[in-house]
């Protein structure tokens, strides 16, 4: 352990120390913050200018986040109160709310975006195996006209061009694993009067074919009795700039479907494979009961399924970032999780391994029991477990060229250690939990702003080149000293994430705007140039 780490452990107790350790303690701390791992190479800072408090703390008030440039207003999701927030964000310091729309006899709201003078809004019903809606809105809140979806609608998004709406619907099953919906996606082509679309006018791009196809080793098909129609669970969706091509990353399946979207037709399942934590470079603190930060390499696999997706352009090809989180079906009705010290593991694997289940090693680790038993005997002869906590860039074709490794863990680790893994808490499930994403481009540099659910930070890196991506920036404005369930300890859970470029700012300065799901915050950051 380095001494930025033994300073910075979750456990040391800053009130107990006379005041001459005080001094060294800052110092030390100046000290690590400025050597931090993945200290920036380039020109970027994020610095908090606002936060407005839209409903009750860890109530899920403020989720999904878009922006309307023209009459600079902001419109957040609140799913305490089933409604739309409608923001004036005219001076970026001081956000007031306009109005509150209520949603709730459509559902509950899941997602948001915003083209022109057209708000979209996902809506999942009262029982979400049923379908869901999608209510179109103008800016000033009033409903123009409403659809049903599939099952679970879980984001909403328009097409670059503004001409189509497209909605992920996971189709998640019931508790019991008795009702497991298909999951799909919904298309709809706008018109120049929304008024008279009807139901009629979308259409569904489903995964039925696909239940006949043969796939990847690494896309999971594992629930309990299902095709993969209903086993593919759309979670979040991203569309080429030419308007043609759409991205869905199926979360649990470790799995991207790209959708041609003219034709609504699902034409591929990408599986992303498996990231080994073996090596350093890899590494992950497994324990939240090892009473320290312990990044090194472990024989476990992490399965990347991502949650948030973005695409880029570089040199005419297509690239997919995405953040890995991670999940798993945890149901009365079926549960893939498990722990390592409570799982049935092969004679081969502990002999390989000893001490493998102790606590303080791989024993807390959350694994699933769907991979890793390769020669069928019901013992697992290898350990996967979820989320990859990273980030990672892919080509359009499947390749992965970058991924971040464990650098944002050790970056939290030596710069906030107080907040690693939600206070050491999260160790042993997933980490920092990548979640938000969004790519944001500034004087002719692209970055990739990536929100840490666990952490509550935003990490950002410089992806201008996929082959040559480095780190610039982590910015949290939480309170290490407070507790997790204490609603003054800063903008908790980033679920959403939206970019401001300069020219449709209202300040002329790029912003980024977050919503906070255990704060209920929207939070507002100015991106400013690194002064050298």
């Amino acid at each position: 352990m380095n001494i930025c780490t033994t300073v910075y452990n979750p456990r040391f107790k800053l009130i107990s120390l006379p005041f001459y350790a005080l001094v060294l303690y800052f110092s030390l701390s100046s000290y690590c913050h400025a050597h931090a791992e993945g200290h920036s190479r380039d020109g970027i800072v994020i610095k908090h200018l606002s936060s407005l408090k839209l409903g009750s703390f860890n109530q899920s008030a403020a989720e999904i986040v878009a922006y309307a440039p023209k009459i600079q207003t902001a419109f957040v999701t609140n799913s305490e109160k089933s409604s739309l927030e409608i923001i004036s964000l005219t001076k970026p310091s001081q956000p007031s709310l306009i109005k509150s729309v209520d949603l709730s006899d459509f559902g509950s709201p899941t997602s948001v975006a915003v083209s022109h003078n057209i708000v979209a809004v996902s809506l999942i019903s009262a029982k979400p195996q049923e379908k869901g809606s999608l209510v179109i809105l103008d800016n000033n809140g009033t409903v123009l006209n409403t659809f049903k979806t599939g099952s679970g609608p879980d984001m909403v998004t328009f097409t670059p061009n503004g001409d189509t709406i497209l909605v992920a619907n996971e189709g998640e099953p019931n508790n019991d694993y008795t009702v497991d919906p298909e999951g799909s996606i919904s298309i709809l082509k706008l018109t120049a009067d929304i008024k008279k679309l009807d139901q009629s006018s979308i259409k569904t791009a489903g995964f039925e074919a696909f239940n006949k196809k043969s796939l990847a080793d690494s896309v999971r098909v594992f629930g309990k009795n299902a095709t993969p129609a209903e086993d593919f669970e759309p979670e979040y969706i991203t569309v080429s700039k030419d308007s043609k091509t759409a991205w869905v990353s199926l979360q649990e399946n470790n799995a991207i479907a790209v959708i041609n979207i003219d034709d609504a037709q699902i034409v591929d399942i990408i599986g992303l494979g498996f990231k080994s934590f073996e090596s350093a470079k890899n590494g992950i603190d497994a324990s939240d009961k090892d009473g320290e930060i312990n990044i090194k390499g472990w024989p476990v696999k992490g399965m990347y399924q991502p949650d948030t997706i973005a695409n880029f352009e570089f040199d005419g090809q297509n690239y997919i970032v995405t953040a890995n989180e991670g999940d798993s079906r945890d149901y009365d009705g079926y549960s893939e999780e498990t722990r390592v010290a409570k799982a049935s593991l092969d004679k081969s694997l502990k002999k390989a391994h000893p001490g493998l289940t102790k606590k303080s090693n791989l024993g807390r680790l959350k694994i699933t029991t769907a991979n890793g038993d390769t020669n069928g005997d019901g013992k697992l002869d290898e350990l996967y477990t979820f989320g990859a906590r990273s980030f990672s860039i892919w080509h359009e074709s499947g390749k992965q060229v970058y991924d971040s490794g464990s650098q944002l863990g050790r970056i939290i680790a030596q710069r906030y250690p107080r907040l690693f893994n939600d206070g050491d808490t999260r160790s042993d499930n997933k980490g920092v939990e990548p979640e938000s994403l969004v790519i944001g481009k500034i004087d002719h540099q692209v970055y990739a702003f990536i929100g840490l659910e666990r952490s509550s930070g935003i990490m950002a890196y410089n992806v201008t080149n996929p082959n040559d991506v480095y780190f610039s920036d982590y910015f949290t404005n939480v309170s290490p000293a407070l507790d997790n369930d204490d609603p003054n300890k800063g903008d908790l859970g980033p679920e959403g994430l939206t970019f401001i470029s300069t020219e449709n700012s209202p300040i002329d300065q790029p912003l980024l705007l977050a919503a906070n799901e255990i704060s209920g915050t929207l939070s507002v950051y100015l991106i400013e140039q690194r002064k050298h």
